[in-house]
C-alpha cells in the first residue's frame, strides 16, 4: 500500500478565471459540431469554405464556431489575401480530444 492521496482540486489550486477557462474550454469540447472541427483541423489547415464542404456545414455555421474556438485560443488564423487559414493552437487540447475519441472507441 502507497500513502499517496489521489489528485484533487482544491480551490486554492486555481484562481476564477483559471476555473472559467478550463469550464468553457470542455463547453467548447461538448458540442459535436467543434469536435467535428476540431478533428479536422488537428489533420491540418483549412479555410472556412474548406471546413464547410468537408463537414457539410454551413459557412455561417463553421465561421460561428471558429470565432468561438479562437476566443479560447484553441485555433487560429492565418490570411493568404482575403482568405483565412484555421489550425488548431492547441497541442493540449487536442491530445485531450484523441485521447477521449480513443477512449470512446474502445
Amino acid at each position: 500500500m502507497t500513502n499517496e492521496q489521489p489528485y484533487s482540486l482544491l480551490e486554492d489550486d486555481f484562481d476564477e478565471e483559471t476555473l472559467f477557462i478550463v469550464s468553457q474550454t470542455f463547453k467548447a469540447l461538448s458540442d459535436p459540431t467543434r469536435l467535428r472541427i476540431l478533428h479536422l483541423l488537428s489533420k491540418g489547415e483549412f479555410s472556412v469554405n474548406d471546413i464547410a464542404e468537408k463537414l457539410s456545414l454551413l459557412q455561417s455555421t463553421v465561421s460561428h464556431q471558429l470565432r468561438f474556438l479562437k476566443n479560447l485560443r484553441l485555433v487560429k488564423f492565418r490570411r493568404e489575401g482575403t482568405t483565412l487559414y484555421y489550425s488548431h493552437d492547441d497541442e493540449h487540447v487536442l491530445s485531450i480530444l484523441k485521447q477521449t475519441i480513443d477512449h470512446a472507441q474502445h
